[in-house]
């Protein structure tokens, strides 16, 4: 009975990262149609929400790599599972707070790391998997995506250098419903995966899929994909706003270069099985569109906070993950430090949004606007 209810509290746990993976990332989908007026937040929220949906049905290739890739599958217990999705949610929490894009893939990875370190030790860190599918894959899609937006927007400005503006913006923004479709189909092919692959990792911890018949489940797809496209559509303003306007006053052609060279380079690592960081794809391709007119066009101040949220993702998650395993083993093996440990969890959550809200009302969708505020 104990582990079945610790089972629970995990499914439960993950598609919470889920709906927190949803509206920490729907900056990455749409804040350059917001910004650029291509689309109104809503209808871009909504639109992002449903292709979220769809796009998770697409392939399996990530969730078999974040199952099977990462941590020994025969090592994980459904706690240490736990203890990692913890750590993630935590990470989420805390970067959506100061409104900076940081990747939900390396948050959970790292919370999943650092959990299964303080139980089993390095041994079952599947070390060539992390190099090969998270750590080099985080290093070269950005920069692939920086490069691949700063020669398309060159390419886009020079075949429209001589129509008139008014057309011309016009014209991408029509582009921009399109790439921001395909962005969107592109996440959920992604990142919604991620948490297919943490949900079947723990059946196979409980013991109801065999290790060696490793397959995702039909309701595990489908709570997955509702679970990101609600988080979605609920819309992290915050978070918008840094990637829409605070590192480059950006124009539908810029907008319409860095969706599409992210889409492109997110689904092809879909179709390969790397997990990959979407926040670190549309921000290269933002940073490239926007270096490509000209390196002060960059608020390289932004980028550099961003940089910094980028690299401590990993090691913070880590740490987090492994107390939260921690603290569940101080009440023993049995389901009581996990639920404890949920309670805790809940109520600092609660505590944190209830003093926010005392202080001051939420905040709203953004109003598009082809002008940006300075930062």
């Amino acid at each position: 009975m104990d582990s079945d209810i610790v089972l629970y509290i995990v499914v439960a746990t993950a598609l919470a990262f889920d709906f927190t993976n949803g509206f920490h990332d729907t900056a990455n989908a749409i804040a350059t149609s917001i910004s650029t007026r291509a689309m109104s937040p809503r209808a871009a929220v909504l639109m992002s929400a449903v292709l979220n949906f769809a796009g998770a049905f697409i392939s399996l290739e990530v969730a078999a790599t974040v199952a099977k890739g990462i941590v020994e599958a025969d090592a994980v217990t459904p706690t240490i599972v736990f203890g990692g999705l913890i750590g993630a949610i935590a990470w989420n929490l805390a970067t959506w707070w100061f409104g900076l894009p940081s990747s939900s893939s390396h948050a959970l990875i790292g919370g999943m790391i650092g959990s299964a370190f303080v139980a089993k030790g390095a041994d079952v860190i599947e070390g060539d998997g992390v190099v090969e599918k998270v750590i080099l894959p985080a290093l070269i899609a950005p920069t692939l995506a920086f490069i691949v937006a700063g020669i398309s927007i060159l390419v886009a400005y020079r075949v429209v250098g001589r129509q008139r503006p008014g057309v011309v913006n016009r014209g991408y923004r029509l582009g921009q419903i399109i790439t921001g479709s395909l962005f969107s189909l592109a996440h959920g092919t992604n990142d919604a995966q991620k948490t297919m692959g943490i949900i079947t990792l723990a059946l196979i911890a409980h013991g109801d899929i065999a290790a060696n018949d490793f397959h995702v489940p039909t309701w595990v797809v489908v709570c997955s994909a509702s679970a990101i496209s609600l988080g979605t559509y609920s819309g992290g303003w915050r978070i918008i706003r840094t990637m829409g306007s605070r590192i480059i006053k950006m124009d539908p052609a810029q907008g319409f270069s860095a969706q599409g060279s992210g889409a492109a380079i997110v689904l092809t690592a879909s179709h390969l099985g790397f997990p990959l960081s979407t926040t670190h794809v549309i921000s290269g391709g933002v940073m490239g569109a926007g270096a490509a007119k000209r390196l002060s066009a960059v608020r390289w101040g932004v980028a550099g906070n961003i940089a910094l949220a980028w690299l401590l993702t990993l090691p913070c998650s880590a740490v987090i993950g492994g107390v939260a395993y921690g603290l569940t083993q101080i009440f023993g093996s049995d389901a009581v430090g996990v639920v404890l440990v949920a309670l805790l969890v809940i109520g600092l959550i609660a505590a944190a949004f209830g003093s926010r809200l005392r202080r001051g009302p939420a905040i709203t969708a953004p109003t598009a606007t082809a002008e940006v505020p300075s930062s």
